[in-house]
């Protein structure tokens, strides 16, 4: 799906089909048009409308010209934010999708507060996302037709326009390569699992890593088992697809040392549940077990063009998870890359045995940091809902730079604790651990505790993102389906780790 192209000017310019211009909520409707001074609009026709200011809404005020006025909402005056420039950019494209040029006055919002640098980073984000639409299967398809959004910047603090050419237009180019690298993984994540086998992502992976200019290296089963993996190997055993175990490389410019960061995602590409099988409703959207490994891969193809200044290293361990003749069973014990060992209590509890692999893996490089992603356990759903990501970790300062990341990019994390007295959940009678803690006891935190032996006490942060990685409804720049859930704290976190 093409993106939309986003330009900074100066001015509304000839030819825009769709103006949408800011309006705070508050007892006094007001809003700002290109030039910068309040626009006073009758207040009882837009009540008439319902409209009230807040953040994402929008309603028509008039055409003239070949030009639709709206209006579009951003809250309070004192706390408009970037989450609801984003809301209100997503908003616009919305109000405008059968439009081609669209242009907004939204920046003359922005609080001095706010960096207006990141507030057009922000509004290009909203508005790219927003024009998301997975169409690939459907003969109705009605596509966004935006192709060029103007971001008017008339009320920016330079007398000659410079900003509004130069800083802003850099910025909204950055937000619109966020987007699109969200839009990327959601693409991955709504593919249907009989088209997106291993192999295939392995495929889409060495694709993108050429384009971008990244280093990949895959390995098949035979070099999976060469490689001591023994948790993607045992996972895998079951389906008739092969696994392969994907690892792509970010290279800053000038640089060649050990690796800033290692991102690891699960690329379960469907999840059967094994021999302890789902049932029927269960299995409905396990097509979206790969949201962690969409996430990382999605991630790893925007820094090159946002010059992240840190090595990267992309580590995805892809396979289906199948109750095939060969299968997994229960009680049966595999061996980590690390060399620990595991029983295999639950075959359904599989995504944190081939994050096992990949973790060993990524300790192995000697990083900074470790971070993985990945839709791993139910119970975070039930502690936390649909909407926000479990953040688990064993590195106080870690945790809250990939907290304060997600704050910046919008995307809702709460952390967990991983309490020491839950470890001895895992302890086995014929292995190092088993899979699985006691039933119905803190099951997120257990899995946690899991991944946490495999480390190697590496500053780690572990995401999970099984709620917020799929929508069950079109909501803002949220689209139903796989939403592209971490995307961009990743890229936030990796291209300010230093």
């Amino acid at each position: 799906m093409p993106s939309i192209t986003f330009i900074a000017a100066s001015e509304v310019p000839a030819g825009t089909e769709v103006l949408a211009v800011p309006f705070v909520s508050g007892p006094r409707l007001a809003g700002w048009g290109g030039a910068g001074p309040v626009v006073e609009v009758d207040l009882g026709f837009l009540e008439r409308q319902g409209f009230e200011g807040k953040a994402g809404e929008v309603a028509v005020l008039r055409g003239e010209d070949g030009t639709a006025v709206m209006a579009v909402g951003v809250g309070e005056a004192d706390e408009v934010s970037l989450e609801a420039l984003r809301k209100a950019a997503a908003a616009v494209v919305k109000a405008a999708w059968r439009s081609t040029r669209a242009a907004t006055t939204l920046l003359d919002a922005v609080p001095p507060e706010v960096e207006r640098t990141a507030a057009a980073a922000a509004v290009a984000e909203g508005a790219g996302m927003a024009a998301y639409g997975f169409g690939a299967y459907k003969s109705d398809f009605s596509p966004c037709r935006i192709e060029e959004l103007v971001v008017v910047n008339g009320n920016g603090d330079v007398a000659d326009g410079a900003l509004a050419d130069g800083e802003v237009g850099r910025a909204l180019q950055r937000g619109g390569r966020v987007a699109d690298a969200v839009c990327l993984a959601r693409d991955l994540v709504n593919e249907p699992a009989g088209a997106l086998t291993p192999s295939r992502l392995a495929e889409v992976a060495t694709e993108i890593a050429e384009r971008e200019g990244l280093g990949v290296t895959v390995l098949d089963a035979a070099a999976i088992a060469d490689a001591r993996l023994g948790g993607l190997a045992g996972v895998a055993a079951g389906s008739a697809e092969p696994p392969r175990l994907v690892e792509l490389v970010y290279e800053p410019p000038g640089d060649s040392a050990a690796p800033a960061v290692v991102l690891v995602g699960k690329g379960i590409t469907f999840d059967s549940g094994g021999l302890s099988i789902k049932d029927a409703e269960g299995m409905m959207t396990m097509k979206t077990d790969m949201s962690g490994a969409a996430a990382v891969l999605a991630t790893m193809s925007a820094l090159p063009a946002l010059g992240a200044r840190v090595r990267v290293v992309g580590i995805l361990p892809i396979t289906e998870n199948m109750p095939g003749g060969t299968a997994t069973k229960p009680g049966d014990v595999l061996r980590i890359r690390n060399a620990k060992t595991v029983e295999v209590l639950n075959t359904d509890a599989e995504g944190r045995l081939v994050l096992a692999d990949g973790l060993s893996l990524a300790a192995e490089a000697s990083p900074e940091a470790i971070v993985d992603v990945a839709t791993l356990t139910g119970a975070q759903v039930v502690a936390l809902g649909k909407n926000i990501a479990g953040l688990m970790g064993n590195d106080d300062d870690l945790l809250r730079r990939v907290q304060d990341a997600a704050e910046r990019a919008g995307e809702d994390v709460w952390p967990l604790p991983l309490p020491s007295q839950y470890r001895s959940q895992l302890d086995s009678e014929v292995a190092d651990l088993k899979n699985i803690g006691s039933r119905g006891q803190a099951g997120a935190l257990v899995a946690g505790l899991f991944l946490q032996e495999f480390v190697d006490g590496v500053p780690w942060a572990h995401l999970d993102i099984a709620g917020p990685a799929r929508s069950d409804s079109n909501e803002g720049y949220v689209t139903k389906g796989g939403t592209g859930f971490a995307v961009r704290t990743l890229l936030e976190l990796v291209t300010n780790f230093r």
